[in-house]
């Protein structure tokens, strides 16, 4: 039995058969990250999702900080994502790998390609992505990344790779939010089977300016964060803030309790 909490959430299933929490923790540059924010989310708050990447410059510290957690490695939920300066067959295994060692781990959840665009003028966007997709394919068949997916692609970018390659992206994490709801991606995303993840819920801030979000907060005595990650989560998407924040984190993760279950009749709207 664990010694710590667990959020108890949703999970959702991969094509894989994996179940991914619908609820995680994301990290980031610039302030993005705090040791202390992590080890809490894990140990008070039962969060077991982390999302981080290379870009975010943050690998090994978080790696400390899941240790330090207590927590078996079995029970957290690990996304890393893969910088386009690594894209490439031999340079996307290494990268991969290094990675890892970094976080002291043998394996991620999830590793995803971060953006479509490659970093290499040696040859096409479209052949570098084919590239190193074959090389995330060979991870997830040697069991290094249990799962893999990509990172702001759009539809024409998941047709060339399913031309190109064997392994449907398991997942395609996306900015989304009420103010960014890319409803064909998601509709094309789910009838090929790819689970489709959000980030910034929170519209870097936006949300905290719109009336309607305040008004429906308001009335359901939440925050406005709470309504925006609840209405992201009952659309069915995998739902990652960012907080570096004690509260704040609480907070987020108080939107999966079934308490929370009156508003499973909001719908929110595009407020334009």
């Amino acid at each position: 039995m664990s010694l710590f909490p667990d959020l108890s959430c949703p999970k959702v299933s991969l094509s894989n058969g994996l179940q991914i929490p619908i609820l995680g923790l994301g990290t980031s540059y610039h302030g993005g990250y705090s040791h202390e924010a992590i080890v809490y989310a894990l140990t008070d708050c039962g969060m077991r999702h982390i999302d981080t990447a290379k870009r975010y410059g943050c690998e090994e510290n978080l790696g400390k900080a899941i240790k330090e957690s207590g927590l078996p490695r079995s029970d957290v939920w690990i996304t890393n994502k893969l910088w386009h300066a690594d894209y490439g067959y031999k340079s996307a295994k290494a990268a991969c790998l290094k990675s890892c060692s970094l976080m002291g781990v043998q394996y991620f959840d999830l590793y995803l390609m971060h953006w479509p665009e490659a970093q290499q003028p040696s040859c096409s966007n479209r052949e570098m992505r084919a590239e190193t997709w074959r090389s995330l394919e060979e991870l997830y068949e040697e069991g290094i990344c249990r799962s893999i997916g990509v990172s702001n692609f759009l539809i024409h970018h998941l047709e060339q790779l399913k031309e190109d390659c064997s392994v449907v992206p398991h997942v395609n994490q996306v900015e989304y939010h009420p103010f960014q709801q890319p409803n064909d991606l998601i509709e094309y995303c789910r009838k090929e089977g790819i689970v489709f993840e959000g980030y910034s819920p929170l519209a870097k801030g936006q949300v905290f300016k719109n009336p309607i979000v305040q008004q429906i907060a308001e009335k359901h005595k939440r925050t406005q964060a709470q309504i925006c990650i609840r209405w992201s989560i009952q659309n069915g998407v995998v739902t990652i803030p960012k907080s570096v924040k004690k509260n704040r984190i609480w907070e987020n993760c108080q939107v999966s309790y079934r308490v929370f279950f009156v508003l499973s009749v909001i719908k929110l709207v595009v407020f334009f």
